[in-house]
């Protein structure tokens, strides 16, 4: 092993940079992990082309990617040296595992959170990372190092099912067909939805999510009216205010909607309506305890997160893995960093 990695650096909005910087050391309870595969999140993207998302503000150079996976090189203190060359999916959060929120099973809402690739945290572009040893998952062998790093977004929609109550015979509607999007209907079916309606303004990605989850694919502009479909659960992730409003009115009454995708930071929303026929309206932020069940269903075959991925890119070339969204076909970019 070298003393210096590579490392693609957000240096400004719009401008990747290739550095040389220090192999970080793993401290105690840590592992070190020499990075395979990455996957690009919208998230990424948002801070590649705006430098912020939200009160999250890129003030220094930042590496990002936190959908991860890869093989441990080294431990530190406390960490059994058998783990060396295990393959592993990255959980990319840092809970101060102490407060009220983590000792309670929520350590997704911890304060003093730090996580991949936000502000001022480092994220996974790069050769190596260090995380602590419990947050580096074992995956079998049978896993491509693609679906291992995309255990990552199925968390998101697992947890977001799992918000949602989805359960065996669950009609499901999902807004919204990125890469969030399907990987919460594929969620969805693995967790027993039986009847899952997806829409979406693209007719490749509506294509896509039939083909992949077995879904019905609408275009909401025609003809349809979300008022007759009576979902169980609504997983909203485009982000779309008109999105969101028609999923709410698809909501049977006593159901769930599941605020998934980031949009407007205020909407109007129809409360009266939400009261009266007792419509559950909840949010969820990132995930909690998700990575055995993502990494079973994929090892499973349960999910096929290898069907997400339509382009591949390498480390020096993170600039066009961000913009390859400009392709309204595209659905899911790796960073092949392992090779």
């Amino acid at each position: 092993m070298t003393s210096t990695m590579r490392a693609s650096v957000l240096t400004a909005p719009s401008t990747i940079e290739l550095e040389e910087r220090p192999v970080p050391e793993p401290g105690p309870d840590e592992v070190l992990v020499r990075v395979g595969s990455v996957g690009v999140c919208g998230s990424d993207v948002h801070y590649y082309r705006h430098g912020r998302i939200g009160s999250f503000v890129v003030d220094s150079p930042l590496v990002l990617g936190h959908e991860v996976g890869g093989t441990v090189a080294a431990v530190g203190s406390g960490v059994d040296a058998g783990r060396v060359g295990q393959r592993v999916a990255l959980e990319p959060q840092l809970p101060c595992r102490r407060c009220r929120h983590c000792k309670t099973g929520h350590l997704n809402l911890c304060p003093q959170m730090q996580f991949f690739a936000t502000p001022p945290v480092d994220g996974a572009f790069c050769d190596y990372v260090v995380l602590p040893a419990d947050f580096a998952h074992l995956v079998p062998d049978t896993l491509s190092d693609a679906a291992v790093a995309l255990c990552e977004p199925l968390s998101v929609g697992l947890w977001a099912n799992q918000k949602g109550g989805t359960r065996a015979g669950s009609r499901v509607f999902v807004t919204g067909a990125g890469p969030i999007g399907v990987v919460s209907a594929m969620a969805a079916r693995a967790m027993g939805a039986t009847d899952i309606v997806v829409s979406d303004l693209v007719e490749s990605r509506r294509e896509r999510v039939a083909a992949l989850v077995g879904a019905t694919a609408i275009d909401p502009r025609e003809g349809f009216d979300a008022g007759d479909l009576e979902a169980d659960v609504f997983l909203e992730c485009s982000g779309a205010v008109p999105a969101l409003r028609d999923g709410l009115r698809a909501v049977r009454p006593g159901g769930t909607a599941v605020l998934v995708g980031h949009g407007d930071d205020e909407v109007m929303l129809p409360v009266t309506d939400l009261q009266v026929r007792e419509v559950t309206l909840t949010g969820i932020f990132r995930y909690v305890d998700t990575w055995p069940t993502a990494i079973s269903l994929a090892a499973t075959g349960r999910v096929d997160l290898d069907a997400l991925v339509t382009a591949t890119f390498g480390l020096d070339d993170v600039e066009a893995a961000l913009t390859s969204d400009d392709d309204p076909s595209s659905m899911k970019s790796v960073v092949v960093v392992g090779e």
